[in-house]
């Protein structure tokens, strides 16, 4: 469901906006008249009419540097480049839980730097980060990523104050979406529908959903929004424990009608 808000003449980056979650947060701009430049590094075989790609690792500095200044105007940055393999703390190579840490928390910072040197040049800009729910709860399996995303809620408020008034900073932190790879975390589509009954608004969360709620923040709507973490989660997790007491609810319906 393509949203009204107008971003016509707006210049758009979205990291890792060329599939997933990204590639939704790319549409959802181009349905508000933005012009967007989705930024990987390998390019896909198919892209969105009116979708630009840039090809650029987001972790090395001097190519982000580059990148953002031969835009010549930035008007948003929406760090959703990420992600991470399922991998327990205690094993695998030490080098890629600092790699996953190096993704999803350094090369932000380091677009946002970039990102803010040509904002602060000109009439301010948008920032907004793409964090996950995995930084506010336990993140067993993936310790590094979750811990990321908890430091990159932190970094988004922190930078909301150094760089105000012309540039807010916000994040979007995210439940579960479904993508093209949702079959590797919730299996078939047995499963998917399994885990979708667990979510109180009955389904997954589209990649366009993430994409409406960057468009808001980075609308004139949201003047005044800054520092702040615009939770996508359609209601959360159901609490464990209710399924897994032994209580007779019957019972404690009728003990409360008696209050």
């Amino acid at each position: 469901m393509p949203h009204t808000l107008d971003l016509t003449g707006r210049v758009v980056v979205v990291t890792g906006g060329v599939r997933g979650v990204g590639l939704g947060i790319s549409r959802a701009f181009l349905d508000a008249g933005a012009e967007v430049i989705a930024v990987a590094r390998r390019e896909p075989e198919a892209l969105p009419a009116g979708l630009r790609f840039a090809s650029a690792d987001v972790r090395d500095p001097g190519a982000v540097q580059a990148f953002t200044e031969g835009l010549g105007r930035l008007d948003v940055v929406v760090n959703n480049a990420g992600g991470t393999p399922y991998l327990p703390a205690a094993e695998g190579d030490p080098r890629t839980h600092a790699k996953i840490i190096e993704l999803n928390l350094t090369a932000p910072l380091i677009v946002a730097r970039a990102a803010n040197a040509v904002m602060q040049r000109q009439d301010g800009g948008s920032i907004i980060m793409i964090g996950s729910v995995s930084g506010m709860r336990p993140s067993p399996g993936t310790a590094a990523y979750g811990a990321a995303k908890a430091g990159l809620d932190n970094l988004a408020r922190s930078l909301a104050v150094e760089w105000a008034p012309k540039v807010r900073v916000n994040a979007v932190t995210l439940g579960m979406v479904r993508t093209e790879q949702s079959h590797l975390h919730y299996g078939d589509e047995a499963g998917i529908a399994a885990v979708e009954r667990t979510v109180p608004l009955g389904r997954l969360a589209d990649p366009y959903d993430a994409g409406a709620a960057c468009v808001f923040l980075a609308s004139d709507l949201a003047s005044y929004v800054t520092g702040s973490a615009l939770t996508l989660h359609g209601g959360g997790e159901r609490p464990a424990f209710l399924g897994a007491a032994d209580v007779d609810r019957d019972a404690m319906r009728r003990s409360a009608c008696d209050l």
